[in-house]
């Protein structure tokens, strides 16, 4: 693996966002299958906005890869953000 830095999966949510759970499950299920990093950002915090400035996330649930935005305002399938992931895992 020619990666030097361990790959993150970013979940972007709101307290208020009835989709960010089920897209929180999702990406959370393929960061352990693939023993990848996990954060969730909640664009509610001061923190999280700034953060969510740096991608240019405007809706929830949101998914990132690195600094790949996957997903903006939608639940992704799981099999897509699987194939994402190995792609970047360069399987």
């Amino acid at each position: 693996m020619s990666r030097k830095e361990p790959l993150t999966i970013k979940v972007f949510t709101l307290k208020t966002c009835p989709n960010c759970p089920r897209a929180k499950k999702i990406a959370l299920e393929v960061a352990e299958k693939f023993n990848v990093g996990f954060m969730e950002i909640d664009v509610g915090t001061p923190e999280g906005q700034i953060e969510g400035l740096m991608y240019q996330i405007m809706s929830t649930p949101s998914i990132a890869i690195d600094e790949e935005v996957l997903a903006r305002g939608e639940v992704p399938m799981k099999e897509e953000l699987e194939k994402k992931v190995r792609e970047k895992l360069e399987y």
